[in-house]
């Protein structure tokens, strides 16, 4: 854990840092370069970027009760493989994560794991959304956020959870969706639901919750988290929250910025590009069904130059691994979520290279920011513990399942050739990946 990065982009978004420059590790630590021995291991890292390590704030580790598709182990590989040295993982786990002990367990089980991995408390017992669990233990047992992901907090608990969230300093992240205007939806309402026979979600379902949510929070003062938006008109009701003093965050999948859709139909354009040909062997793509669904190209652009603009906090992945017989069925009754921790880097840089997105603005997103809204810092300060990525963005890579850490391979992006390969992680002090740049140790 002593060698130099020589020539490196670093981007820290911490100092608005963006020069090209050594990096110096010293057992861990970073230093100034003139502290190593002239025998220190040297690295030629011209061309890579050297960023702070990504943060993920919506995570599904499967761990416990679905240990086939991952585990914390499994996903935490992925994790760094993607550049995330913290992973955020939620509760909905068979158990759910509603007990202090069990997450105190789990927490225990975590520590020698590639990433960090924090864990997301249920808020209400069994996220059956009828009675809070103990906010207070749950805080204490470790969690840095309370959700009963999967589902919105019901109108008669919503107040009294943002409340007991507040009471132990964290944030309720809060999946928004009106259940009664999203029952029975299968993809986004729209030209394309209607041309496939598919129910379609409408938006009108995410801006609903979105504005309780936001009305609720104002009300107690309590912080709130966002996950997950795809719409545009979620976005300007934050934005408007946030001039009233509203203490809001939010975060945005990779597939919400990239995919639209008419992914379901078949086409396999990104959200800036136009539309392009339709495949009908790749229509009604069960992997292709996420919640909330793949939004309308409108809402994708929307999303971007929200995160280009700083009204979304954070990229988070919503890592959704599933075994291929949950995915690989008809539409209707595929599972939905897609995986997305050793993707998420590479859309991110499409997307800049596209124009969409500033590159300091999309690890500011990836990195600085999520970290923050659980309370962990990131910088490349001399003296800081070195917590880092370094990563080529010109190189591509080819999405296979054998090219994945995950137990999983559900996305519509295998085949698919990305820009972006990490070369190298650091994890509070610890090399967790190394894609050979780093010679072994004797």
């Amino acid at each position: 854990m002593t060698f130099l990065l020589a020539g490196a982009r670093v981007v820290d978004p911490s100092s608005g840092e963006d020069a090209v420059r050594d990096v110096a590790i010293l057992e861990g630590r970073l230093v100034d370069p003139a502290q190593l021995s002239d025998d220190a291991p040297r690295v030629d890292a011209a061309g890579l970027v050297v960023a702070p390590g990504f943060c993920d704030l919506h995570t599904h580790l499967r761990e416990p009760g679905g240990e086939g598709a991952e585990t914390i182990a499994s996903g935490a590989r992925a994790a760094v493989r993607g550049g995330f040295t913290t992973v955020c993982a939620m509760p909905n786990t068979s158990p759910p994560l509603d007990d202090p002990d069990l997450l105190a367990d789990l927490a225990s089980r975590a520590a020698g794991a590639a990433a960090r991995v924090r864990f997301i408390g249920a808020v209400t017992r069994g996220r059956a959304g009828e009675a809070l669990t103990d906010v207070a233990a749950l805080a204490g047992a470790g969690a840095v956020a309370f959700s009963d992901d999967g589902a919105a907090v019901p109108d008669a608990l919503l107040e009294a959870a943002l409340g007991a969230a507040m009471a132990s300093d964290r944030p309720l992240f809060e999946h928004a969706e009106d259940p009664a205007l999203a029952a029975g939806a299968l993809m986004r309402a729209g030209p394309t639901a209607l041309r496939l026979g598919l129910t379609g979600w409408p938006p009108a379902a995410e801006l609903a919750c979105v504005e309780r949510d936001l009305a609720a929070a104002e009300a107690t003062g309590a912080r709130l988290h966002l996950t997950h938006l795809s719409t545009g008109a979620a976005l300007d009701a934050v934005r408007a929250a946030r001039r009233r003093g509203v203490r809001v965050t939010c975060d945005v999948t990779p597939h919400h910025l990239a995919l639209t859709d008419a992914w379901v139909s078949g086409d396999r354009a990104w959200s800036w590009e136009e539309p392009g040909d339709v495949d009908g062997a790749l229509a009604y793509d069960g992997r292709c069904r996420v919640n909330p669904p793949l939004p309308a190209r409108d809402d994708a652009l929307a999303l971007l130059a929200g995160l280009a603009d700083g009204t979304i906090d954070a990229i988070a992945t919503d890592h959704a691994p599933h075994p291929p017989e949950r995915t690989l069925v008809p539409f209707d009754a595929a599972a939905p979520g897609l995986i997305g921790l050793e993707t998420a880097l590479s859309i991110g840089l499409a997307a800049v290279a596209a124009g969409r997105v500033p590159l300091p603005v999309l690890l500011a997103a990836l990195s600085v920011r999520p970290a923050a809204i659980i309370g962990e810092q990131r910088s490349l300060a001399v003296g800081s513990r070195a917590d880092l990525v370094a990563f080529d963005p010109v190189a591509t890579w080819t999405v296979m399942p054998e090219t994945l850490a995950s137990r999983s391979s559900n996305t519509p992006l295998l085949g698919r050739t990305l820009p972006g390969v990490v070369r190298l992680t650091i994890a509070d002090g610890r090399v967790t990946w190394n894609d050979g740049i780093l010679a072994p140790r004797a």
